[in-house]
Order: structure tokens, then C-alpha cells, then sequence
């Protein structure tokens, strides 16, 4: 009788251990999906905000002349030249902030440490 509760004892044990790994096993293949999901959901918002600088210039809500409008992409969006200045402008969409570089532009605009330069090949 004891034998016999250890057959079955040992018989539980090894089920749930193959249950476990097969578990582990689709637990670990869930968080690759997750992963590769976050990513291409990132990515996805990168390509959206790049789609939408591109129209922005053409809304309602750019205060400036779209045709004035020159874009650069990077590390701003554009140059908007009108008649009596120069303007840089960076399009944000969502809760996207300024990149590092970006900010180190625009700190380079308003201490008006901007120059003019040109080249004349012969």
C-alpha cells in the first residue's frame, strides 16, 4: 500500500514538473511577443510623428506661410524664412519632448550664437 502512494506520489510530481516547463516554456515565447510588440509599437510612433511633421507645416495651426516652410529633419524639423526672420521650428506630437541635440540648438538660437556662412568654389 505505501509502495503504491509512492508510484502515484512520484507519478503527480512528474506531471507538475512537465506542466511547469511547459508553462516556463510559453511564459518565456510571451514575453519575446511583449518585447518584439513594444517595439514595433515604438517604432510605429516614431514613423507616425516623422509622418505628421511632414503635413504639419500645411495645417490650420502652423502660424506661418507653409511655403516659407524648409524641412531639414534632423536634429530640427525645419526653417521657416520669412521676410523679416529666420525662424527654427520643431514639430512634437503626443508627449514627445526635445532631444538632447535639440535642446542644445535651440540653447545655441536664443543666445543668438548663429552665423552666416559661405563657401565660392572657382
Amino acid at each position: 500500500m505505501f509502495i503504491m502512494f509512492e508510484i502515484v506520489l512520484i507519478s503527480v510530481i512528474v506531471i507538475l514538473l512537465v506542466v511547469l516547463f511547459f508553462l516556463a516554456k510559453k511564459l518565456f515565447a510571451l514575453k519575446e511577443d511583449y518585447e518584439g510588440l513594444r517595439h514595433l509599437k515604438a517604432s510605429q510612433s516614431v514613423k507616425y510623428g516623422q509622418l505628421t511633421e511632414q503635413w504639419i507645416p500645411f495645417s490650420e495651426n502652423f502660424p506661418y506661410n507653409s511655403q516659407n516652410f524648409r524641412f531639414i529633419g534632423k536634429p530640427i524639423d525645419g526653417l521657416v524664412f520669412e521676410d523679416d526672420k529666420i525662424v527654427f521650428v520643431e514639430f512634437k506630437t503626443a508627449s514627445s519632448t526635445l532631444s538632447d541635440v535639440q535642446k542644445r540648438v535651440r540653447s545655441l538660437v536664443e543666445a543668438k550664437k548663429v552665423e552666416w556662412f559661405e563657401l565660392k568654389i572657382k
